[in-house]
């Protein structure tokens, strides 16, 4: 089982560092599947939060503050909600309500690219931040509502890509710290030797993603990234199912 997480953690930074999202949508079905959604989500927040560290030393010139801050504080406002349903909702209910918001945010980030329509001024900003950072603390996946806002305000890609790495270890942090605080000083249960692994594992992600950036398209790298989120979504969505059912 473990292996799966590892393996998740290494596709997860290495689409991080090509596209400059994914590691949520592609390691937070499988950790909730295997290790359930309060610790799956926890973990996913940590270590989302350590690869965009990681990666913002590689991209930090394209990085658009201005956005980055706009964005980052309607995020907060959303992280405690969000932690507060993580750290309350039972583990079922959890699993059905990621599932479906990991489905809804696909779909609608799909849905904003086959639209001429662009939006601009604040309203999107705080409407699509506060959603995200609410999708964060409570599913791991906070990426798809700021995708939907880079297709809506025709955000050039490269100044995406890189202003998400600080965004994200902003997001990833305070819902790790917000998630901890409402658990009463919850954490997961793994080992030492399993914590320094997943850190490796993230590692060898990253790099492989400085080898195959300039040879894998950014939109190539996004459609996987999303194809294996739908599966991994479903998957949630199921199980938690399974669980209410038998319960």
């Amino acid at each position: 089982m473990f292996v799966l997480v590892l393996m998740a953690v290494i596709a997860g930074a290495l689409a991080q560092r090509i596209a400059g999202l994914g590691f949520g949508l592609l390691v937070a079905p499988v950790l909730v599947v295997l290790l359930g959604p309060f610790d799956g989500v926890m973990i996913v927040n940590l270590c989302g939060a350590a690869s965009s560290l990681l990666i913002l030393s590689r991209v930090w010139r394209h990085v658009a503050w201005k956005k980055y801050f706009g964005l980052a504080l309607a995020a907060l406002a959303g992280v405690l909600p969000g932690a507060w349903l993580a750290s309350n909702v039972p583990e079922a209910p959890l699993q059905i309500c990621i599932g479906i918001l990991l489905v809804i945010a696909l779909l609608a980030s799909q849905r904003l690219t086959r639209t001429s329509w662009r939006a601009s001024g604040a309203v999107p900003m705080v409407s699509l931040g506060f959603s995200s950072g609410l999708m964060n603390a409570a599913a791991g996946v906070g990426g798809p509502s700021i995708t939907a806002y880079a297709i809506a305000t025709r955000w050039e890609q490269k100044s995406f890509s890189a202003t998400l790495q600080p965004y994200f270890i902003t997001t990833g942090l305070s819902s790790l710290i917000s998630k901890y605080v409402l658990s009463g000083g919850h954490v997961p249960g793994l080992e030492g030797w399993q914590w320094l692994a997943i850190l490796a594992a993230m590692i060898v992600g990253i790099v492989a993603g400085d080898l195959l950036s300039g040879r894998v398209p950014a939109a190539a790298a996004r459609r996987i990234v999303t194809a294996i989120a739908y599966v991994g979504a479903v998957a949630t969505l199921g199980k938690g199912l399974m669980e209410l059912a038998a319960a």
